[in-house]
């Protein structure tokens, strides 16, 4: 019998799963690289280089291509485009974000752009699609490589939205209008699934079976996740955590009912509440007034954050979550908006330990369009699908 240690050939394979991560991740991180400065860059040794990467191009995930350097030939190594683009975009009332995704849901492109007050529905759209053209032209690819396009929309139900959401587009089919401008297919999706679905896949969420995610903006908007996916719902009051009543003898909301957490904390009721005091204010501009410590401005926001903390606190004792993320533009103001929801879920002593329950937000203001594009590339989002079919 042959003496010696042997390696398991599990242990073998594993370490080739580990090394293949490693070159994949060296090229996600530098793009374009030789494979002498892949094998550089991630410790291995030029033939483990060399066969490995070979190995990744057979199955797809790599490309290859000759070059030069120093005045030497060389081998550069690129990532594949696996499968075609897709494009997801958040359109809110005030700016309009833009991801360009592959089927790695490597970010290809990324823009940022504001948004007039008000603005009209056939200009953002038009935007929206020179944004595509774009984003294709700058990565050397075409229209014809985009499977589809997600839109994250506030308060969007089914092919519209909401009233008040975004003024003047309540009766504006987006998808197909959009649809129509690029002859391609646009999924619509609720902009805070769309924002828990890439936490989810990429940020703070992950792993969570169950998970609450709340967005605190243009007003209050819940998702729930179980296994990464949306809860959907029979109706499209799903997620509308914004108009739970918190007074039953408050304000009335623009849906008609009275006291909603909306008419405490939203755009619109915290710059009514200021008005007296302090004139016309825009939602930025009371989130940096907030932020150097303007004591009006930071009274309307904690007030409306406790009814926040009760609602989140109710809501998790119903769903029991394992993780709750809130995020938004007034998650800007830090411990402001989340010092009440913890304190109010610390009250539940039934929830247990809330410093493991509430996490931060990891992937910022790219989340809603990074999440749209993620769905888009899934065939999933509500149930409107525009345009040329998919193939």
């Amino acid at each position: 019998m042959a003496s010696g240690h042997q390696t398991a050939p599990g242990s073998q394979t594993s370490l080739r799963e580990q090394n293949s991560q490693r070159i994949l991740d060296g090229v996600r991180t530098f793009g374009a690289i030789t494979q002498v400065e892949l094998a550089a860059a991630t410790g291995l040794s030029p033939a483990t280089v060399s066969n490995i990467v070979k190995q990744l191009e057979s199955e797809g995930q790599l490309v290859t291509s000759a070059t030069t350097r120093s005045g030497r030939r060389a081998q550069q190594v690129s990532l594949a485009r696996n499968s075609a683009l897709s494009f997801g975009v958040r359109i809110g009332p005030r700016a309009l974000s833009a991801y360009l995704g592959d089927a790695s849901h490597t970010v290809q492109h990324a823009r940022h752009l504001p948004l007039p007050h008000e603005h009209r529905y056939d200009t953002t759209l038009d935007r929206v699609a020179l944004l595509v053209g774009e984003a294709t032209e700058e990565v050397g690819a075409s229209l014809d490589d985009v499977a589809t396009i997600g839109v994250a929309l506030p308060d969007v139900l089914s092919a519209q939205l909401t009233a008040g959401s975004l003024p003047g587009w309540e009766e504006v089919d987006v998808a197909e209008t959009l649809s129509r401008r690029l002859d391609r297919p646009v999924v619509l999706e609720r902009q805070a699934d769309a924002a828990a679905v890439a936490e989810y896949r990429f940020g703070a969420l992950r792993g969570a079976d169950v998970a609450l995610y709340i967005r605190v903006g243009d007003g209050v908007e819940a998702s729930l996740l179980l296994d990464g996916r949306p809860h959907r719902g029979r109706s499209a009051a799903v997620g509308a955590l914004g108009h739970v009543q918190v007074d039953p003898a408050g304000a009335m909301c623009r849906c008609g009912a009275r006291g909603c957490l909306n008419t405490v904390l939203s755009p619109i009721a915290l710059a009514d509440l200021l008005r007296l005091s302090h004139g016309p204010m825009g939602l930025r501009q009371i989130i940096q007034a907030a932020n150097r410590g303007d004591a009006g401005c930071r009274q309307v926001i904690a007030d409306g954050a406790a009814a926040l903390g009760r609602v989140v606190a109710n809501t998790a004792m119903v769903l029991g979550p394992d993780r709750i993320l809130v995020s938004g533009e007034l998650s800007e103001t830090g411990r402001l908006l989340l010092d009440p929801v913890r304190e109010a879920l610390n009250a539940r002593t039934l929830l247990g330990d809330v410093d493991d329950l509430l996490v931060d937000p990891q992937l910022g203001r790219d989340a809603e369009a990074m999440g749209a594009s993620a769905l888009a590339h899934d065939g999933a989002g509500l149930p409107v699908v525009s345009g040329r079919s998919a193939t």
